[in-house]
């Protein structure tokens, strides 16, 4: 205890002595609870107890307590500790009640009392402790009865620096907490000018608090751009002794100076040109600093020195404005690629992934790629591995593809198994994205089952075959290099299933070839069908009826398969249903008419990936656009569209919203969408073919503006989908996304309506308004529940509806919606 050697609590040290020097567990407990009941008693019955007994005794609770044993008396002594003029009394009285009583706790009223006594102290010291008390507990009940104090303290001319400092920060924890809670706008300005304070410590908390108030309110704050560059500018020009008590290892304020490249991130480009050309300079300025030798060999000199250097880089990433800045961010980054550090190797590539969605630094970071390709082969740690993956799907184009998935392919070999899947995924979409020739599209997909079939996803070979459906010239190759890579005594399920549907459609192109004869093509099909699960066998089963539209010949093979008491005695029902209806088709239909039903699968509709899709739901933080795809200036959030995405797939769910399939088979990937009938399937056939066309099944997109009727454009549309189903998305745009579930028993309905924040600031003020007009309100009866006026960043509410059909009634509700983000008004 910091307590007991000045004060000279000679009680309190015998006690902890004892303590100490106890040889058992049960020794300790025998000698606590002698102390307790001491405690207890003097607190109990001895009246004339003074504030250093007190003192005294407090501290033995606390010590108890941290040892950790219950402490259930003591809380009013500690309380009474807070009206003491002794510093030392009351600072235990504090303590004991930070660490103690909780939020919820009766004696907090009583507490909050003592703390506005000592806010409204004189004695600077006393304020400080009751600022760092609610910065502790930092409740609610605080926050309502001290959030219009501690602003005045904190901007009050006559207030002392050190309780300058305690009051920013005292008033983020409580902003964090209640932020509802904490209103400042009439004290904005002078808030921000503390930016501009002579106190370094003052600025450094300040910062702290203000870019909190930006995160909530840029527009409202954006006065802090000019004179959060005017003090970067002071400090980074400035040399370690100018900023002596500030400076760090030769670093000057290091902390304050990260602080302040953070707060700038949060705005584009400052508009003034004065102040873009001093920030300019600034940034220059850190970068050269990063050139020069290091002024210590101790590592808090370069930990300090990079944490500044990283932030700039950050900064200027962000700005996206200045070529050369970016250019020379990259050659600073690329001198740590090779670095002995790991943090500052995996901090590199981080950063040079940014760098390369820039067009301007795009062929800067092409130059390292030989050294990253090494990286990936020779790091031993995993995360910088991960990031090295990441960089070479990042700086991939047109120009360097084949390379950088050739490479990829290889190490994918020997890849650790957390990122194999992420790998693949990533291979797969730039071999998509950058084929030239095709044939080399479906050379990487089937080299990737080959060496990670176990993480190859359906999406994945899903795509394949709906390229290679879609492309005349690649139909031949594809179905030769399939027909070869079946033949390996050790094929991959995935494979298999890829073989099937592919030989299945374009097996009739490589017949003529003796090697690949219709037989010998069925005879390696099938010598894998026993080695595979119900649902690939269930494929081949669809392939080989197929075979007999594509080659008569082989007919009475396949019937044989067909008709043998493994299919029609299957157990699995799906296999023996498959089986029945397969050979009744060969056997009564006529050769015009099982042509017709098995005639080769149409074209897909060219459709976006949806491998891109699940890669950026599986990690969207590491999955940068590529250089074609540039990424959208950072703006205020204020000034962002109100675009309408209508998705057919529900992101914002309380559980999978899952449908079955047409044809009785699971929808496996949850996506309710109609599926195709065997008859009209590819390879794949039956509820496989539904699959296929429910994973290119991609999102359509409205405008954003109102209707005739006064609603959002396309809400109609989405509104018809319910009709069939009862889980979906209503509406999506850039910022937010309303999703439904609902379930009904005869007159009643239950509605899950889950709101989703898209973006990075917080929803406020949130309503969702459920109107019934014209007559429908005396039709039909809602009971909707508050959804929650604040919606965090990433975040969903859930508002619940319950409804009752009164009446028939033919009119729909209406879903009124506003928000605030970032000082806008949303309705």
């Amino acid at each position: 205890m910091p307590a007991v050697k000045g004060d000279g609590m000679r009680g309190l040290a015998v006690f902890i002595s004892d303590i100490r020097n106890c040889k058992s567990k049960e020794a300790e407990i025998k000698r606590i609870n002698k102390e307790l009941a001491n405690i207890r008693s003097k607190f109990k019955g001895d009246k004339t107890l003074d504030g250093y007994q007190k003192k005294k005794y407090v501290c033995k609770l606390l010590f108890i307590f941290l040892l950790g044993h219950d402490i259930d008396f003591g809380q009013m002594e500690a309380v009474n500790l807070l009206s003491s003029n002794k510093y030392t009394e009351k600072q235990i009285g504090y303590l004991f009640i930070s660490v103690m009583i909780s939020a919820h706790n009766d004696l907090m009223k009583l507490v909050i009392q003592a703390i506005k006594n000592d806010l409204s102290s004189r004695n600077p010291i006393h304020v400080t402790l009751a600022l760092q008390c609610v910065a502790n507990i930092g409740s609610r009940e605080m926050a309502e009865a001290l959030g219009t104090e501690i602003p005045k303290l904190l901007v009050s001319g006559d207030t002392i620096d050190a309780v300058k400092q305690s009051a920013a920060l005292t008033l983020l924890r409580l902003l964090r907490t209640s932020p509802d809670l904490i209103n400042i706008s009439e004290w904005s300005s002078r808030v921000i000018h503390l930016l501009n304070d002579q106190h370094m410590g003052v600025v450094t908390s300040a910062a702290s608090f203000i870019e909190a108030l930006v995160k909530r309110s840029p527009e409202e704050y954006k006065g802090c751009v000019s004179l959060a560059v005017s003090r970067l500018s002071r400090i980074v020009t400035s040399s370690y002794t100018d900023l002596q008590d500030y400076t760090y290892y030769f670093v000057p304020a290091p902390w304050l100076s990260v602080k302040l490249l953070r707060l700038l991130q949060n705005y584009p480009p400052p508009e003034d040109p004065a102040v873009r050309t001093r920030l300019t300079e600034c940034l220059e300025t850190i970068l050269n600093k990063a050139q020069e030798p290091p002024k210590s060999k101790k590592v808090q000199h370069s930990n300090s020195k990079n944490a500044v250097l990283f932030e700039a880089i950050n900064l200027i990433i962000h700005m996206d404005s200045d070529p050369n800045l970016l250019v020379r961010a990259c050659n600073q980054l690329g001198q740590f690629l090779q670095h002995r550090e790991t943090n500052l190797r995996y901090l590199a590539l981080e950063s040079m992934c940014l760098l390369a969605t820039s067009e301007f630094s795009h062929e800067a970071v092409k130059k390292h790629q030989e050294t990253v390709i090494t990286s990936l082969k020779t790091e031993r740690d995993v995360s910088v591995r991960q990031r090295a993956v990441d960089l070479l799907y990042a700086m991939c184009d047109r120009t360097n593809a084949e390379e950088i998935v050739g490479e990829m392919l290889e190490y994918l070999e020997s890849a650790d198994y957390s990122i194999r899947e992420e790998m693949v995924l990533k291979v797969a979409i730039l071999a998509e994205k950058y084929a030239v020739d095709y044939t080399w599209y479906v050379d990487v997909i089937l080299n990737l089952i080959r060496i990670s079939g176990d993480y190859v996803s359906e999406e994945v070979w899903y795509r394949v075959i709906q390229i290679v459906i879609n492309r005349d010239d690649v139909q031949g190759y594809a179905a030769k290099t399939v027909f070869e890579a079946l033949q390996a005594p050790a094929c991959h399920e995935n494979m298999v299933k890829v073989g099937g549907y592919i030989l299945g459609e374009f097996g009739n192109l490589i017949a003529g070839d003796p090697r690949s004869s219709a037989i010998i093509q069925f005879q390696l099909l099938h010598s894998k069908y026993h080695l595979c699960g119900p649902a690939t066998r269930g494929l081949l089963l669809s392939t080989y009826i197929k075979f007999i539209n594509l080659f008569p010949e082989i007919k009475g093979d396949i019937q044989n398969v067909l008709k043998s008491n493994n299919n029609l005695k299957n157990s699995d029902v799906e296999l023996q249903q498959r089986s029945v209806e397969y050979l009744q088709l060969s056997t009564v239909a006529s050769l015009d008419v099982l042509a017709t039903v098995l005639e080769e699968m149409p074209p897909f509709p060219e459709r976006e990936s949806s491998i891109l899709a699940k890669l950026k739901k599986k990690k969207p933080s590491s999955v940068p656009d590529g250089p074609e795809e540039k990424r959208e200036h950072k703006l205020p959030q204020a000034q962002m569209s109100n675009n309408i995405e209508v998705h057919a797939l529900p992101a914002i769910s309380a559980a999978p919203l899952s449908t079955p399939s047409s044809t009785g088979s699971a929808d496996l990937l949850g996506l309710g969408a109609p599926t195709v009938a065997p008859s009209t399937g590819g390879g794949g056939g039956g509820g496989l073919g539904g699959l296929l066309v429910d994973v290119f099944d991609t999102p359509t997109q409205n405008g954003g503006g109102m209707d005739a009727n006064g609603l959002t454009a396309g809400s109609d549309e989405n509104y018809r989908k319910f009709i069939c189903k009862n889980n979906g998305v209503l509406f999506e745009n850039d910022s937010l996304q309303i999703g439904v579930k609902s379930e009904y028993r005869q007159n009643l309905g239950r509605l899950g309506i889950f709101f989703g924040n898209k973006t990075s600031f917080q929803f406020t003020g949130f309503t969702a308004d459920l109107v019934c007009p014209g007559n429908l309100g005396d039709q039909l009866s809602c009971q909707p529940k508050p959804a929650g006026e604040v919606i965090e960043c990433g975040a969903q509410n859930q508002q619940v509806i319950q409804a009752e059909c009164v009446t028939e009634f033919s009119e729909a509700p209406v879903l009124n919606i506003s928000y605030t983000m970032s000082g806008s008004i949303h309705p």
